[in-house]
């Protein structure tokens, strides 16, 4: 039961990402976007997974931790991207 709780919390987190992913890439703009909150949560689902892997607990709950791993990730790339985006922007209007 344990697992399935876990899951479903996993997969709401889960399901998120990618939608926070979608309005990031759509804003072109990091304003709204926060380095160290990714970076945390990051480092929590790598903390999860080496949890898993430390407890010998291996599952379909560890394949959700990866899904919102590399989730996560592209959201960071995109906050890299964006952020490019913000420097052209105010290149241009200092101009």
């Amino acid at each position: 039961m344990t697992e399935v709780l876990e899951s479903v919390m996993l997969i709401c987190f889960g399901l998120s990402w990618p939608i926070s992913v979608i309005k990031n890439i759509k804003a072109h703009t990091a304003k709204n976007m926060s380095l160290k909150f990714i970076l945390l949560i990051i480092a929590g689902y790598i903390a999860g997974i080496a949890a898993k892997f430390v407890s010998g607990t291996f599952n379909y709950v560890l394949a959700v931790y990866f899904f919102n791993l590399v989730a996560v990730s592209v959201n960071l790339i995109v906050y890299f991207i964006n952020t490019g985006y913000d420097r052209q922007q105010s290149l241009q209007i200092s101009k």
